[in-house]
């Protein structure tokens, strides 16, 4: 039967390295992989987490599990600004690939999860530390996302009036 192999921890600065070049090189499944590898000897390797929640939610247009489970490797974050900014990276990116993806009646969702993730980002931004603006960018992309896609709306739930016989 065939085994894993661990990498050695001198490997861990170059590994995660190729972790960020295969997702510039849209290749997330070979990011993740590598980003296993750096967990599976430092299991709490922040920046291996980091990398591994956004290789996660570059999969979400083409894996049904990935939004779950990079919003659960987010609980694994030691900052709470971390947590906040990654969720949300994980609500806008899951809400873009359902709006990518078209399927019908999915506007209310997709507007939904925008919400979340501007909650998020405006959580992160109380966060921040000095001169890191990184969640008003995020904050900023979802507000334009919303005002490009007009038909993206909140949920009006429809109260029939009760119909009143003499």
């Amino acid at each position: 039967m065939l085994a894993l192999k661990p990498i050695s921890h001198d490997s861990i600065s170059g590994a995660l390295a190729k972790a960020e070049r295969y997702r510039l090189l849209n290749e997330p499944g070979e990011a993740e992989s590598i980003c296993r590898d750096i967990l599976a000897i430092e299991p709490d390797h922040q920046p291996a987490l980091i990398s591994l929640i956004l290789a996660l939610t570059d999969e979400i247009p083409h894996d049904a599990h990935a939004f779950k489970n990079a919003v659960t490797l987010v609980d694994l974050l030691r900052s709470p600004y971390d947590r906040a900014y990654y969720a949300g990276i994980a609500w806008e990116r899951r809400a873009k690939a359902r709006h990518h993806g078209g399927s019908q009646g999915s506007h209310h969702y997709v507007y939904e999860w925008i919400v979340k993730a501007l909650d998020l980002f405006a959580e992160a931004e109380l966060l921040r530390p000095a001169g890191n603006d990184d969640a008003v960018l995020r904050w900023n992309a979802c507000v334009r996302f919303l005002m490009q896609h007009k038909e993206l709306a909140p949920r009006t739930d429809d109260i029939a009036e009760p119909i009143v016989s003499e």
